[in-house]
């Protein structure tokens, strides 16, 4: 089974003036996590504005930093949506571009039970052989992935992660309690990480890796190796950035950080809009703050 690393960033789609899909952009983009602390790239992810793309863009998303980083890091393709027969469908499709990896967001809008959720996931690794990782965010999809149900996903072989983005250490305790040793747990949300680390977590699917991913990558390795009170320092160094990427909307806030480092990622597609000129200004200090700017 392949092992995805222990910070994987969920890459933003550029888009040009037009608002079209930058794929130039985003091998760029992609070549640079790499080089900078990525073990693996998540492409169509929340952060990769996944609701807006089409089906041929994923696609070629997919395809694209395949090409790109392909060997070098793992490259994880989005893949889940409300609908399990369109879920396997991209599932399958990606895993002919070949990517290493599916991750797949609980249904949002409709809501499904416990057993909705585990028949879903289940239907979606029975169709591919690719590794998935299950990603818990309550917060955008209107449910919440109970411990319970994910210890029943872990029992299907190919289901060998989980990104947790419900912010609850709870949770993730009871998770770490349920799942097999093997079992992989992602922190969902950057400011999570450490404390999500020392509850039995790997490593971080993360936001801030876009601009920092060299430092974040020291704290995971400094938790690793033993080292808390430099783990600790980092993160606190970090808190600050970490949080501002949420001042409003992923991926909002990390693109306009890209684009004040040069990076020319665009804006959003609607129905999200830009930063405002006060939230760039916020933005434009943390990044001061980081001696990015």
């Amino acid at each position: 089974m392949v092992d995805f690393g222990r910070l994987l960033t969920a890459m933003v789609t550029p888009f040009d003036k037009n608002l079209e899909v930058n794929f130039a952009q985003a091998k760029k983009l992609a070549r640079y996590l790499v080089e900078n602390g990525s073990d693996g790239i998540v492409v169509a992810g929340t952060t990769g504005e996944s609701p807006t793309l089409t089906r041929d863009e994923k696609l070629e998303l997919f395809r694209a930093v395949v090409e790109e980083v392909g060997g070098q890091a793992t490259v994880i393709a989005g893949t889940g949506s409300y609908s399990t027969r369109d879920s396997i469908a991209l599932t399958q499709a990606a895993e002919k571009v070949g990517v290493d990896g599916v991750m797949l967001v609980c249904p949002y809008y409709n809501k499904p039970s416990q057993e909705g959720l585990y028949r879903h996931f289940k239907a979606v690794a029975e169709s591919t052989s690719l590794p998935i990782i299950v990603y818990n965010i309550p917060g955008r999809t209107g449910v919440n992935l109970s411990p319970a149900t994910a210890a029943r996903l872990a029992e299907i072989e190919n289901i060998v992660a989980i990104k947790e983005a419900g912010g609850s250490t709870d949770q993730v305790s009871e998770l770490r309690r349920l799942l097999p040793e093997d079992f992989v747990i992602y922190s969902g949300d950057d400011a999570t990480t450490l404390p999500f680390l020392a509850l039995g977590a790997k490593g971080v699917i993360s936001v801030v890796a876009h601009l920092v991913g060299p430092r974040l990558k020291e704290m995971i390795n400094a938790f690793a190796a033993g080292n808390v009170t430099l783990a600790a320092k980092i993160h606190r160094e970090l808190f600050p950035l970490m949080k501002g990427m949420f001042i409003t909307t992923n991926p909002v806030p990390v693109k306009a950080a890209l684009n004040l480092l040069g990076w020319n990622v665009g804006g959003p597609r609607p129905p999200l809009v830009e930063a405002t000129n006060e939230e760039k200004s916020k933005i434009q200090k943390l990044l001061e703050e980081v001696r990015l700017l």
